[in-house]
């Protein structure tokens, strides 16, 4: 029998950028809370990018050492012959997540998502977080949006264990259409979304009393939901299956939407968690 797989480390994409160094800090956390090890990251693809990788780990563990959180976790640096995405996907195969900010100067084209995060989405064995320039709120939401698909209940479950380990409200989505084409009124969709949503979550209320954790139901998209409580959430887990939602997150709408805030974003395939 194969035992079970254990993740060794939280990876973080580093390229000198501030983002990078905010995808390092928020990072930290995260490898804290797990009890991993953090792992730097740095592509060096000539002499002279190895030189720049250099120094932009430097500065990322001087930056790490600065924050001043108790309990740092072993951080190691490592600058990878390779362009950024092969490094990142490498690194990532025994990791937990890979974090990524999400103005680095590879990552991102302006206001679009650039080729390093589409290809980590598609190809990582782990989950990945794009993280953004704003501030964490201190005692934020955990947002998961759900729908029908076979995965979700993982991705719940991945959603659950985030807000446990931040001791964070969990706020699990779902959406309904208001086209006036349907065969229930707004009310009735709003409700049968709601019941629906409360059969999921029985067996994660009954398990962990303690967490609060609430149905929403949301008439549109999940974007809205953000956008209204910008403010409110640190993170949105959602499963990379619903490439309508990922898509509206990561596109410009989400991006010029959630920029500013602390609002990270984590996709999670769980066909690679298994």
């Amino acid at each position: 029998m194969t035992p079970p797989f254990t993740p060794l480390s939280i990876v973080v994409g580093i390229d000198g950028s501030r983002a990078a160094v905010r995808a390092a800090v928020w990072a930290l956390d995260e490898a804290i809370g797990r009890g991993l090890e953090l792992r730097l990251v740095a592509a060096a693809e000539t002499d002279h990018d190895a030189d720049a990788a250099r120094s932009a780990l430097r500065a990322a563990v001087t930056a790490l050492q600065s924050v001043g959180r108790a309990g740092l976790p072993a951080i190691r640096t490592e600058v990878v012959a390779a362009g950024p995405i092969m490094a990142l996907l490498e690194a990532g195969r025994g990791a937990a997540m890979i974090c990524l900010g999400a103005m680095g100067r590879r990552h991102f084209d302006h206001d679009r998502l650039g080729s390093t995060v589409s290809a980590l989405v598609a190809s990582a064995r782990c989950p990945v977080a794009v993280v953004p320039g704003g501030d964490r709120p201190a005692a934020g939401w955990v947002v998961v949006e759900l729908d029908q698909r076979p995965d979700s209940a993982a991705v719940l479950q991945f959603a659950v264990e985030e807000a446990r380990m931040r001791a964070a409200p969990l706020r699990v989505l779902g959406t309904w259409a208001d086209d006036g084409h349907g065969p229930h009124s707004a009310a009735e969709s709003e409700r049968l979304v709601r019941v629906q949503l409360d059969r999921r979550l029985e067996t994660w209320k009954h398990r962990y009393p303690d967490l609060d954790v609430a149905p929403v139901a949301v008439r549109g998209s999940g974007l809205s939901y953000l956008i209204e409580h910008r403010d409110a959430v640190q993170l949105v887990v959602i499963g990379v299956n619903n490439s309508a939602g990922v898509a509206e997150l990561l596109g410009p709408a989400g991006h010029a939407a959630l920029r500013d805030t602390g609002c990270s974003i984590l996709l999670v395939d769980h066909q690679r968690l298994l």
